[in-house]
């Protein structure tokens, strides 16, 4: 039996990825604030699914929460996810230079913290999968929430070569809007802000595909075909281009 620890578990992509894992027969660790959130979603899993949750209250912005949930992962499992992550609502040059180094903090630091303490174990057990939430932000330069997510996608690109063959892989999930909160809590709907309908993918879709790339043992997943194609049109098109069409959204 499997043990997966999921960071940001209280909703959204996070959420999804407990279920499905419970779903194949993982026993779960939930990460986030929310205690009640956590509570709620570890009763309705380990009911359907009838495996075991940890419940892990933690802050990751905060040293000292951020130190037990790697204490927890230097226990050994055999799945992280991490998905824990927030995006600011205004430009770079109006957010509050604390605002933007708590942005990157949860998304960087705290990644590669617990990577590195989940390696540990994996690694002496020569087997373990790492599946860092990125974004299809991460490939185009799209203020610092994407600068943030292609550290992300770059870490994993070269973290699967080089663990695979100890029998550790390292993915990288990109999708693009999705259907959860994290868009809702920056004010943002479906059809909103010249984001077309059809580029909205659902949560279950997004983990569903990352899943099966992590289980392959693939350095990066983008799910659907439409953000495949905008991730490789954007490599053709001058930054000025794709700086401004990658504006359309929060």
């Amino acid at each position: 039996m499997a043990t997966a620890l999921i960071t940001g578990a209280s909703s959204g992509l996070g959420a999804e990825f407990a279920r499905q894992l419970a779903a194949r027969g993982a026993d779960l660790v939930v990460v986030a604030r929310d205690r009640g959130a956590l509570e709620a979603l570890a009763a309705d899993v380990g009911r359907r699914h009838r495996v075991g949750v940890e419940v892990l209250v933690a802050d990751l912005l905060d040293p000292e929460a951020l130190a037990r949930v790697e204490a927890r992962l230097a226990e050994g499992v055999d799945v992280l996810v991490n998905n824990a992550g927030f995006g600011l609502d205004l430009a770079f040059a109006d957010n509050p230079i604390d605002a933007e180094v708590r942005h990157l903090r949860l998304h960087v630091e705290a990644a590669l913290r617990l990577t590195h303490a989940a390696l540990g174990p994996m690694l002496a057990r020569g087997s373990g999968r790492v599946v860092n939430v990125a974004s299809v932000a991460g490939f185009v330069p799209r203020g610092t929430y994407g600068a943030a997510k292609g550290w992300l996608i770059s870490f994993s690109r070269w973290a699967n070569v080089v663990y695979r063959s100890r029998g550790v892989t390292v993915t990288a999930v990109c999708p693009g809007f999705v259907h959860t909160n994290f868009h809702e809590r920056l004010g943002l709907a479906p059809g909103a802000e010249g984001v077309a309908p059809g580029l909205w993918l659902d949560a279950s879709t997004v983990v569903r595909q990352g899943l099966r790339a992590a289980a392959r043992g693939r350095s990066v997943s983008v799910p659907s075909w439409r953000y495949k194609l905008l991730v490789a049109g954007s490599r053709l098109l001058p930054d000025r281009v794709v700086v401004r069409a990658a504006a359309r959204g929060r």
